[in-house]
């Protein structure tokens, strides 16, 4: 067995080409042009290339972008003081802070003090409490990819082994509740996991997204699994890995995402989708796809 090839740069353009057509549909009925802030502290080189391509994929789809950069050494109040100012302005509709932040800046604060209908990376308390009851209003971008890629290759959720390696607030937690959501049935492995093995070979979905180059391996990999991997990882030789040996479990796996080129790309795009969607909201449109993360 050799496994598909999951293509998140094709899904990730499809997507993208919908939510293009429904921010010129917003403009052309409401005169509303969805607006993302983004702020950047600091000279981070990773930070500034991450910002840049989210900026980037706003010019293609049509959102108004606005990048804000302080100072690595800024004030925590002034940090603050400029979210207070972008959760005030009605012309943007998700604000977003990079990270990582420097040290003397408490995330969880910043975080928190993000305007919940405003929260696109999906990182308040009121979003992240959502996701066990299936009401948030925004979803944290990568697990939300990882959906949307299962859902675009039509792989049935409900009532599967889902294995998440990985435990971290921003991926591997949600990612399992919003898919404990869909019905699966869910398992949670981390770094003091014993015989990590033992769990993974009972996984018909494996996602992984540990942050440790060729942890899984084709022997750690049951027959026929979907496998999504998330890790992205540079090696001495300058090569981008993920956390799955890909060469070997793509001989083994029935669907693989590869690394680069697999959940990446439909990160971003979810960025867009929760921005596009909260200026959405504030007039009063809903799609389907919507209901239910809406509650409904």
């Amino acid at each position: 067995m050799t496994a598909r090839i999951i293509d998140g740069k094709s899904v990730a353009r499809k997507l993208r080409g919908e939510y293009q057509g429904r921010v010129r549909r917003l403009v052309a009925s409401h005169g509303l042009q969805p607006g993302l802030a983004v702020i950047l502290v600091g000279s981070n080189p990773a930070s500034r290339l991450y910002v840049s391509n989210k900026v980037r994929a706003c010019e293609e789809v049509g959102i108004r972008s606005e990048r804000i950069e302080l100072p690595g050494d800024v004030a925590e109040s002034t940090l603050l003081a400029e979210i207070d100012r972008l959760n005030a302005d009605p012309t943007v509709h998700g604000v977003l802070v990079q990270l990582p932040l420097p040290p003397h800046i408490a995330m969880p604060r910043v975080l928190e003090r993000i305007s919940a209908d405003k929260d696109v990376d999906g990182f308040h308390l009121y979003n992240v409490g959502g996701l066990l009851t299936g009401s948030t209003v925004f979803p944290p971008c990568t697990p939300y990819g990882v959906q949307k890629l299962l859902e675009h290759e039509r792989v049935e959720i409900a009532g599967r082994n889902v294995v998440v390696v990985g435990a971290s607030n921003i991926v591997g937690k949600p990612t399992a509740m919003m898919l404990m959501q869909k019905d699966a049935t869910v398992c949670i492995c981390h770094k003091l996991t014993r015989d990590l093995a033992i769990f993974t070979l009972l996984a018909d979905i494996l996602v992984v997204a540990a942050g440790v180059p060729n942890l899984i391996v084709p022997q750690m990999v049951k027959t026929g699994a979907v496998v999504i991997d998330v890790g992205i990882n540079r090696l001495p030789d300058g090569r981008i890995v993920g956390d799955v040996d890909f060469e070997g479990v793509k001989e083994k796996a029935s669907l693989i995402s590869p690394v680069p080129g697999g959940v990446g790309p439909m990160t971003v795009t979810m960025l867009l989708y929760n921005t596009l969607r909260s200026a959405e909201r504030s007039v009063g449109v809903h799609h389907g796809d919507d209901a239910a993360l809406d509650g409904a």
